[in-house]
């Protein structure tokens, strides 16, 4: 008889330890990293030492020819994103720039551009 009140006993713990409703758990918090937010407006300073690499890569490829006006067309075809990353790339000391002009450069509208300043000067 025993046994079977201890069987029961037993046999009603499992059932309502089904009917128990989830705990949630515990989480520690970590505390997150401050979040940096990219400039999303080119400043005058900014804008100057884009132009600055702009030109100096040109006249790396072109050398002994005026590239002012091939700069104005990279510049011109630039978004503001891509200036801003080349001017911090830059005051950063981070190498790449040559890539990012020459993706620039390889746009249609940016060959354009050249084409139509080389046939003028």
């Amino acid at each position: 008889m025993r046994f079977k009140i201890i069987a029961a006993s037993g046999l009603a713990a499992l059932t309502l330890a089904g009917c128990v409703a989830p705990m949630p758990t515990a989480t520690v918090s970590t505390p997150t990293a401050p979040v940096v937010t990219t400039p999303t407006t080119l400043d005058a300073a900014s804008r100057q030492v884009a132009r600055s690499v702009v030109n100096s890569e040109m006249q790396k490829r072109l050398p002994g020819v005026n590239t002012a006006p091939y700069t104005d067309c990279v510049m011109s075809n630039a978004t503001t994103a891509e200036l801003i990353d080349i001017a911090q790339a830059t005051r950063n000391g981070v190498a790449g720039t040559a890539d990012s002009v020459a993706s620039i450069v390889s746009r249609p509208a940016t060959t354009q551009c050249i084409a139509n300043a080389a046939q003028t000067a």
